[in-house]
C-alpha cells in the first residue's frame, strides 16, 4: 500500500510538473509587443511625467499619467474577477528635501496586488518608473516623453500584471508604478518604508529601468543582451555577520545576489536565445535605481535593464545637434526587446511565486572533513530540497544535488573548503525557492 501510494504520489508530482512547465511557455508566448507599444506611447503622449509636473490635466502631466495606470490595473483585474487590489500609495516630499526638490509634492505609487492563495503575506515585486524628466531635472513643464526611460519598465509591468493575473499563485504578486525616481528614489522609500509598516514578508523586487533600447551608444546592437545588477550583502548586516564572512565567505552571497541568480537561472531555462548578464554591482558606475530603497531597508532586491545604453536618448532636452538628435522619444524603442525583457520579468515571477519558501535557516558543516555536511529549517508546503554548489569564483550554481524530503544530507568527497553551497525548498509542483546561502555553522 505504501508503494502505491509513493507511485501515486510520484505520478502527481510529474502531472504537476509538466502543467507548470507548459504554463511558463504559455507566459512567455502571451506577452504582447503590440500592447507594450501601445502602452508605451500613451505614456509619452503624456507630454512630461516629472514628479513636480501637473496633476490636475486630463491630458498631461504626472497626476493624469498615475490615473490612467490606475485605470489599466482595474481593467485587467475586471478582466481576472476582481484579483487585482488597486490602489494609490501616498507620501508627502517637503521642499527641500535635496535640491531636486523645489517645491511641496506628494509622490503618489500605483499598486495592484494580486494575493497569494497559501503565501498571502509574502510579496515578490515587479517595479516600473512614471516619472520622466530632461536635462535640467528642475524642469517640470517642458515635454518630457521618457519612453524608454521609463515608459518601457512601466509598461512591462501592465503587461506582466495583465498575462500573470490569468492564473493563480501561493505567493502574492505586486505590480507597481513608482513615482519620484528622477528626484532621489522617493516611491521607492516610500514603498519600502510602508510594506515594513505593515508587516510584509518582501521575497524582493524585481526592478525595470530602461527595457526597450538595443542600440547601444558604444556601436553595439543586440536584442538579446541584458543586464541584472545586484548588491553582494545587504547594507543592513550585523557586525557579527560581516566578521563570520571573513571565515566561511558569502562577500558575493547575499539575499540580492541570490535574488539575481534566480533569475538568470530561469532565463537560461526558459528563454535560451537571451543573454543575462550578472553584474556585481548596485547599479551602474555612481548612478540609482528604485531596488535600492529596498535594499536599504534589508529587502532583495535587483535592477533589471537593457544591456547597451545610449545616452543620447537619456534625461536629454528634445533637440538635434551636430546630426545627433537627443532626446528620449518613441521611435528609439524596440518593442520586440521590451516584450522579451517583460517575459524574463514574467517567467521569473511566476516561478517564485509559485515555489515554496526558502529555507530560513541553513547550517553547513565539515571543517577538516572529507565532506560537506548540511541542516536546514524546515518549510511549509516543501516537498523536498535541493543542495547547490558552486566554484568559489564562479557567478553561477553550476552542480545540484535533489536530496528528498530530508533536514540534513552529506555530501561524500566534496570538501566544504573548495566550494559555496546553498539550499532551495521544492514544492508539490516542482517549483523551487530562490537559494538560501548558509547562515550558521556546526561541527
Amino acid at each position: 500500500m505504501r508503494v502505491l501510494i509513493l507511485l501515486g504520489f510520484l505520478l502527481l508530482s510529474n502531472i504537476c510538473l509538466g502543467q507548470k512547465e507548459a504554463d511558463m511557455y504559455s507566459i512567455i508566448h502571451a506577452v504582447s509587443s503590440e500592447r507594450i507599444k501601445k502602452d508605451v506611447t500613451t505614456l509619452a503622449n503624456f507630454g512630461t511625467r516629472h514628479t513636480l509636473s501637473d496633476t490636475v490635466s486630463k491630458t498631461r502631466g504626472i497626476g493624469a499619467a498615475r490615473r490612467w495606470i490606475k485605470k489599466e490595473f482595474q481593467k485587467t483585474s475586471k478582466n481576472c474577477n476582481n484579483c487585482l487590489e488597486v490602489t494609490y500609495q501616498k507620501n508627502l516630499i517637503k521642499k527641500g528635501e535635496n535640491d531636486r526638490i523645489t517645491k511641496d509634492v506628494v509622490v503618489v505609487n500605483v499598486l495592484a496586488l494580486q494575493k497569494g492563495t497559501k503565501y498571502p503575506n509574502r510579496y515578490i515585486i515587479m517595479s516600473g518608473d512614471i516619472d520622466s524628466r530632461v536635462s535640467d531635472p528642475n524642469n517640470y513643464t517642458s515635454n518630457s516623453p521618457g519612453a524608454n526611460d521609463n515608459a518601457t519598465g512601466m509598461a512591462g509591468t501592465l503587461e506582466a500584471a495583465r498575462v500573470l493575473s490569468q492564473f493563480s499563485f501561493e505567493n502574492s504578486i505586486l505590480y507597481v508604478g513608482l513615482s519620484g525616481e528622477e528626484q532621489g528614489l522617493f516611491g521607492g522609500k516610500g514603498l519600502a518604508n510602508f510594506a515594513k509598516e505593515k508587516g510584509w514578508e518582501i521575497i524582493g523586487i524585481l526592478n525595470n529601468d530602461m527595457i526597450g533600447n538595443i542600440t547601444g551608444v558604444d556601436g553595439v546592437i543586440s536584442n538579446r543582451d541584458f543586464r541584472i545588477f545586484s548588491e553582494p550583502v545587504p547594507p543592513t548586516e550585523t557586525e557579527k555577520e560581516r566578521k563570520l564572512r571573513r571565515f566561511y565567505g558569502g562577500e558575493v552571497d547575499g539575499i540580492s545576489r541570490q535574488l539575481a541568480r534566480f533569475v538568470y537561472k530561469t532565463t537560461k531555462k526558459y528563454m535560451p536565445e537571451m543573454n543575462p548578464m550578472l553584474v556585481y554591482r548596485l547599479d551602474r558606475f555612481g548612478r540609482g535605481g528604485h531596488h535600492k530603497p529596498f535594499n536599504d531597508a534589508g529587502f532583495a532586491g535587483i535592477r533589471i535593464m537593457e544591456a547597451h545604453e545610449n545616452y543620447t536618448q537619456q534625461h536629454q532636452d528634445i533637440r538635434t545637434e551636430n546630426g545627433i538628435a537627443y532626446g528620449d522619444v518613441v521611435e528609439h524603442v524596440n518593442f520586440e526587446y521590451n516584450k522579451k525583457l517583460t517575459a524574463v520579468n514574467a517567467i521569473s515571477l511566476a516561478s517564485i511565486a509559485w515555489a515554496p519558501p526558502a529555507p530560513k535557516k541553513v547550517e553547513i558543516g565539515g571543517i577538516v572533513e572529507p565532506a560537506a555536511k548540511f541542516k536546514w529549517s524546515k518549510v511549509d508546503g516543501a516537498v523536498g530540497y535541493k543542495i547547490y554548489w558552486r566554484n568559489t569564483t564562479s557567478p553561477t550554481w553550476d552542480y545540484s544535488k535533489s536530496v528528498g524530503n530530508v533536514l540534513e544530507h552529506t555530501l561524500d568527497g566534496i570538501v566544504v573548503d573548495n566550494y559555496f553551497f546553498g539550499i532551495a525548498a521544492i514544492g508539490a509542483n516542482g517549483q523551487e525557492s530562490i537559494v538560501t546561502f548558509p547562515n550558521a555553522i556546526f561541527r
